[in-house]
């Protein structure tokens, strides 16, 4: 089990691994070698997850996301497949847990008087400025 928080974990069974070839560095290795890892997570199908988590989950993968809901993380930063295995698996269990909080709710809010006034006198002076750039016969004088 891949413990995500205290009280959620997932199979690691959940978890399908590929593995094809690598865009990234590696030298003459980059054309022999199947280093880059494709990992697929069912996010619907998770028993382990929260529906909550779920949904948050869905919208934080955004193109990552299939549209059977499954999760396709592609890790090809490193030269073995090793290494982009727990790059791949580490970026998995990030995006879980980001989706793991519920997000807090915007409380509205109102400017103050001070600010209200602030902004009015900003205008006012502007408009003076501006209107002191025109030729004097557009003033009136």
């Amino acid at each position: 089990m891949i413990r995500i928080t205290h009280r959620i974990a997932i199979d690691e069974k959940e978890i399908e691994e590929q593995f094809v070839r690598s865009s990234g560095p590696g030298g003459q290795n980059v054309n022999k070698l199947s280093t880059a890892v494709q990992l697929r997570f069912d996010v619907r199908g998770s028993p382990n997850l929260p529906d909550d988590v779920k949904e948050r989950l869905e919208k934080l993968a955004g193109k990552r996301m299939t549209l059977e809901g499954v999760l396709v993380i592609t890790a090809q930063r490193h030269r073995t497949q090793e290494r982009n295995r727990q790059d791949g698996l580490e970026r998995l269990i990030d995006l879980i847990r980001q989706a793991v909080p519920p997000p807090v709710p915007r409380r509205p809010t109102r400017p103050t008087l001070a600010s209200k006034r602030r902004r009015l006198d900003d205008k006012s002076k502007r408009s003076t400025t501006k209107s002191l750039r025109g030729s004097p016969k557009d003033r009136g004088e």
